[in-house]
């Protein structure tokens, strides 16, 4: 994976492109940052362009050249997608095959035949943290959201008792777990180890998911007892299929990229010898390209074909996932080149300094500007982004199991009450049919929830690792 090391973020840190003060710096970051929530969320600017123009802001202010500016900005952009934009690409398309074949529905639909009433709840986690590995948030909400409505109207379940435990797994594997936007842009920014933060990455989002999912769906369907809405039951793709994959293939076809880079992370920790040919070996294979170009080639055919689809409609299924992305990609990219601008402005250097005297933990106070820009942009991965840029000279010092809880700390934070000014939050709202006060107390509180259990867990095991 390409990224910026260490090293560099810090040699940049020290040659920053102006000679502000503290004080002109600060200035300059809140002056970027309330530019781009004002755009975002008082003039609805498409958040690349107001990553743009924030980070234009932020430059000018801070008193760096314009040409310079722009540098950082151009430079940050292209490293990010370079880094990140052909590992979304791949995720993409694994997971419109995932969808299109039927494959999350086999899935889906084979784990609630197994589960009683009482277990329901966690089964529809469990489902949600499966199919959520290898897709984005709002595709996990259109599949599951049939799925939750179906089950709730068939069950006599309350909407929230069902609905919470989906929402649940797929927002902290949205938040944690790579090769989602946030969390590989923050291993990016970090330089932190893509293998040990996954493995973490999964300690966190278990009792994270748990905790905010089935347990808490117990008092929202208290607070919150609706039924499922009429109208809102969508079709599911695998309706018009005459086969589908079978579970086992389609778990397997899944779990194929994290196992990979699973194992090259324990084979790094046993052996621990750059030379080792073994261990080179093991880097390649689990490498983030090498192990999602795998599981995309894969399943064209443990998916697709299963599917019955024919090479000219697996084509066409692998180049619709990439229109979805565009904005993504744009979206992570404009934030990768804010971040650049933050560290060649000096600020990471500024944080640095200024914080060394705290008596803060510096996984909580990157947890705590993960949360104030999350709460000012309304975006996850906006927030991961701009906090990662902020806190990455922190890492210089840090163990590579630090560094990777340095992430998890960022990704915990930006995910903290989603609320009006959250695409998200409006999603949710209309699926299940419900008012502002309604999914405020319900969604809202569940994201705070996996945002505050995540930093808990995060801060344990920065104790004991």
């Amino acid at each position: 994976m390409t990224h910026l090391s260490v090293e560099m973020l810090a040699a940049d840190a020290t040659e920053p492109i102006t000679s502000a003060g503290h004080a002109q710096l600060g200035i300059a970051v809140l002056a970027g940052i309330a530019v781009i929530v004002l755009l975002i969320t008082k003039f609805k600017l498409h958040a690349f362009l107001s990553l743009i123009i924030g980070s234009l802001v932020l430059g000018a202010v801070a008193g760096a050249p314009l040409d310079k500016a722009i540098a950082s900005f151009s430079a940050g952009l292209g490293t990010t997608v370079a880094g990140t934009g052909v590992l979304i690409a791949l995720g993409a398309v694994l997971g419109k095959l995932l969808a299109d074949s039927g494959g999350a529905d086999q899935i889906v639909d084979t784990i609630l035949a197994k589960a009683s009433g009482r277990a329901m709840p966690w089964a529809m986690v469990l489902i949600a943290g499966i199919v959520g590995l290898p897709i984005f948030f709002e595709v996990g909400i259109v599949l599951l959201i049939p799925v939750v409505l179906l089950v709730a109207k068939r069950g006599n379940f309350s909407l929230m008792r069902i609905g919470i435990p989906a929402l649940a797994g797929l927002s902290v594997m949205h938040g944690l777990i790579p090769p989602h936007p946030g969390p590989l842009v923050a291993i990016d920014a970090v330089g932190a180890n893509l293998g040990i933060t996954l493995a973490l990455g999964v300690v966190v989002a278990i009792p994270t998911a748990i905790i905010a999912g089935p347990v808490f769906s117990r008092y929202a369907a208290r607070w919150v007892d609706i039924a499922p809405p009429e109208n809102m039951v969508p079709q599911r793709p695998s309706e018009d299929l005459e086969k589908r994959p079978g579970f086992v293939v389609t778990v397997a076809t899944v779990l194929l990229p994290v196992v990979m880079m699973l194992a090259k992370a324990l084979v790094d920790i046993v052996i621990d010898d750059p030379e080792n040919v073994t261990q080179r070996i093991f880097d390649v294979i689990g490498s983030p390209l090498i192990a999602l170009l795998t599981a995309v080639l894969v399943a064209m055919f443990t998916l697709g074909r299963a599917a019955g689809f024919t090479r000219g409609r697996i084509a066409t299924t692998v180049e619709k996932a990439f229109g979805p992305i565009a904005g993504v990609l744009l979206i992570v990219g404009a934030g990768g080149g804010f971040k650049q601008t933050l560290v060649d402005s000096g600020v990471g250097q500024m944080i640095l300094e200024i914080s060394k005297d705290w008596n803060i933990s510096a996984l909580l106070l990157a947890w705590l500007i993960a949360v104030a820009i999350r709460l000012a942009t309304g975006s996850a991965t906006v927030a991961t982004i701009s906090a990662a840029g902020l806190v990455a000279p922190l890492a210089a010092d840090m163990s590579t199991t630090h560094g990777a809880l340095l992430v998890l700390a960022i990704g915990s934070g930006s995910l903290f009450f989603s609320h009006v000014n959250d695409a998200g939050f409006w999603m949710v709202k209309e699926y299940f049919g419900m008012n502002v006060g309604q999914t405020l107390k319900t969604w809202s509180v569940m994201e705070t929830l996996i945002s505050v259990v995540g930093i808990v867990c995060v801060l344990l095991l920065s104790l004991v690792l």
